[in-house]
């Protein structure tokens, strides 16, 4: 099917219009329309090369929803016309113990990302969401309720999970205290989802013009960290902290703030090595760790709890042509919260 999107030829060139075939239909494929696609930080990151080599050419996106348009012959989990939600990964080995267990994130063969990547021929240049058509296994997408704004909903599909499932895998809900660090893309998600939960919620920020939005979107504390002495009010206090911002902090006063057995959870890559007190580890027996997406159980799971609690990412709906502005403006963190593309503007 002949489709049209938006393509890095290079490493830390500007995007521009390309036209490129996806696969025909297979016996469990799925094709959508695609409605919006999401902009993630790491679409830079990985065009750029700022995590290393990548492949080109490359169509980012993986925070994609769209509408079925087709279904192969043997799909039964979706149907024409149905919302759909593709996040990412396209697929995995299906046979280690994570994929059994639904924890294709870790899959031990390494699952397949939705761009940047080959797919699992090894030959064929996996192209992302940046496009008007897509193609996947019904196994690797997620139905999206009707009742959700599908351009809000794009994010979900990386931001979401990614403070979705360490909120949930941490158990945070009733009578648990949790912070989140930053008020960003990530972090205005997690601050929706651990109010949703339940949880007494925090959110750390540096910006003291981020309160209002913090206590609208459900926090019930906000705290200013420009001034370091701030922080030590507060210690013993929290049972989970997320890390959802990408600078290079020091997080060895953050880990003072957990309570006995508490974690801090690290969801955001700042690219620097850090530098850990052990010692802070050791006195209150707490955990420093890391959380990667989630599986497709979890996806749809959050996709679900989503559509009960009606969440969906503070978005700014761009044009294609727009893209390459508004990579800047989200390196410049000048969002509020996520940049979302129409796709009918390919």
């Amino acid at each position: 099917m002949n489709t049209r999107g938006y393509v890095a030829h290079a490493a830390r060139n500007d995007l521009s219009p390309f036209e490129f075939d996806r696969r025909e239909l297979r016996s469990h494929d799925v094709a959508l329309d695609v409605l919006f696609a999401g902009i993630c930080h790491s679409d830079i990151h990985q065009a750029r090369e700022e995590w290393g080599a990548s492949t080109f050419p490359m169509v980012p996106g993986h925070e994609i929803i769209g509408l079925v348009s087709a279904v192969g012959s043997d799909v039964t989990r979706f149907s024409v016309g149905q919302r759909i939600g593709v996040g990412v990964f396209v697929d995995s080995c299906r046979r280690c113990e994570h994929c059994l267990a639904g924890l294709q994130q870790y899959c031990s063969e390494g699952m397949t990302p939705t761009y940047n990547s080959y797919e699992r021929d090894a030959t064929t240049i996996a192209f992302g969401g940046y496009s008007n058509y897509f193609v996947i296994d019904e196994d690797f997408a997620v139905h999206v309720a009707e009742t959700l704004d599908p351009a809000g909903a794009a994010p979900l599909l990386c931001a979401g999970i990614t403070l979705y499932s360490p909120l949930r895998h941490w158990g945070a809900g009733p009578g648990k205290k949790v912070a989140i660090i930053g008020l960003g893309g990530l972090g205005h998600m997690g601050v929706q989802f651990a109010h949703a939960m339940g949880a007494d919620t925090t959110v750390f920020s540096h910006s003291s013009s981020k309160a209002v939005d913090a206590a609208a979107l459900g926090a019930d504390h906000f705290v200013v960290t420009s001034d370091p002495e701030v922080l030590s009010h507060h210690a013993g206090r929290y049972d989970i902290i997320i890390n959802a911002t990408s600078a290079d902090i020091d997080l060895n006063p953050y880990l003072k703030l957990l309570s006995l057995d508490g974690t801090l959870v690290i969801v955001g890559l700042s690219g620097i090595p850090v530098t850990i007190n052990q010692g802070l580890l050791l006195a209150e027996r707490r955990s420093l760790s890391g959380s990667q997406i989630g599986g497709m159980v979890e996806l749809q799971e959050m996709m679900d709890f989503c559509g009960e609690h009606d969440i969906t990412s503070q978005v700014e709906v761009i044009s294609a042509d727009y893209i390459n502005q508004a990579w800047e403006r989200t390196v410049a963190s000048d969002v509020k919260y996520r940049f979302v593309i129409d796709a009918s503007t390919f």
